[in-house]
């Protein structure tokens, strides 16, 4: 039985065409420093992860051959993995899984939402496309294809084989066809899968102010100063804490509708007397209980393009000390969302 305190590992789904530039942006996002990633690659052509990025973060790579992780015989291979990777004794902050350019997203998502490993929780469907050949060999029918509706995070990268005053546009065209067949998708652009790792997964900035620098130096180099034009995608952090019990009505609201631009939302918030770990991917949240010994209440809105001072106060609004009982409604729809979490 898992340690019902230990929190839960998010585990991301990594999709995309063959070429789109999966295995580029998983290389980028390894490369954030301090940060202990476990990976399952699908063995299906040549995906080339670097190995060294892996390595020595986590004792190997878990390798699930047989093509299409999505139709393996059974969900053993998938569950065995990440059985291993989810050993707290690793101590990861995430496991992302690589899969096969015939994948299908949504069945990819079911199987980690129905997997039978503890300690694990559903950590988004990142969908990369590419930007120049997507209308060519993906998204050629009159209707938006299918994969669009699993997706929580689509990439469109490769937008520096577009012209210049043409990106704009061609980002546009791909998300306007996602919002077709899922409006609450988060849609960035970008080139050679330079997406800022926080929104992926918890980012260590490590306790040394030389780890930090070197953070920052990295993401600076892969910018090359042209964020603008979607070269590199920043994201922001906006951490508010609070003090005593909170109402969990407001709370959930938040978590269900977090403010323009936010992709994800974690933190510890104390309701009556106990304490929960909250997080949000796009639309799927995650509510479970934290050690009584969590202290004071905080939470974390991270996302691109934010109105800081209109998510900072919505995350100041939440976490106000309940001046009254809390309401029995909002206690149902706290438990229900815990319930659901399991």
């Amino acid at each position: 039985m898992a340690d019902r305190n230990t929190p839960a590992i998010p585990v991301i789904a990594l999709t995309g065409y063959l070429g789109a530039g999966k295995t580029t942006l998983l290389n980028h996002v390894l490369r954030a420093p301090g940060a202990r990633i476990g990976v399952v690659i699908n063995d299906f052509g040549e995906l080339n992860v670097d190995a060294g990025l892996v390595t020595g973060q986590v004792d190997e790579p878990v390798s699930i051959a047989g093509g299409c992780i999505c139709c393996l015989p059974d969900e053993g291979g998938l569950d065995d993995a990440l059985e291993k990777l989810a050993d707290p004794k690793l101590a990861l902050d995430a496991i992302i899984i690589e899969a096969s350019g015939v994948a299908e997203p949504s069945a990819i998502s079911r199987m980690i939402r129905f997997s039978g490993v503890e300690r694990i929780r559903h950590g988004g469907v990142v969908d990369v496309i590419d930007a120049a050949e997507h209308f060519d060999t993906v998204d050629t029918g009159n209707a938006p294809p299918l994969r669009y509706g699993a997706a929580s995070l689509v990439v469109v990268n490769k937008l520096d084989r577009i012209a210049g005053h043409a990106r704009s546009e061609a980002l546009a065209r791909v998300e306007a066809r996602v919002r077709e067949l899922n409006p609450d998708a988060y849609v960035v652009g970008a080139v050679a899968g330079r997406v800022d790792p926080r929104l992926l997964y918890d980012v260590s900035d490590g306790g040394e102010s030389g780890q930090m620098s070197f953070r920052e130096l990295l993401l600076d180099e892969a910018v090359g100063g042209h964020d603008e034009h979607h070269d590199h995608v920043h994201a922001t952090a906006v951490t508010v804490g609070g003090d005593g019990a909170v109402d969990p009505g407001p709370l959930i609201d938040l978590l269900e509708q977090p403010p323009q631009g936010v992709y994800r939302i974690k933190g510890t918030v104390a309701i009556g007397k106990r304490h929960y770990l909250v997080n949000v991917v796009g639309t799927s949240v995650h509510v479970a209980t934290a050690p009584a010994s969590s202290g004071d209440s905080h939470l974390v809105a991270i996302g691109t393009h934010l109105d800081t001072e209109d998510v900072r106060a919505r995350l100041e609004e939440v976490l106000r000390p309940a001046r009254e009982k809390v309401a029995a409604a909002g206690m149902r729809r706290l438990q229900r969302l815990r319930r659901a979490s399991i």
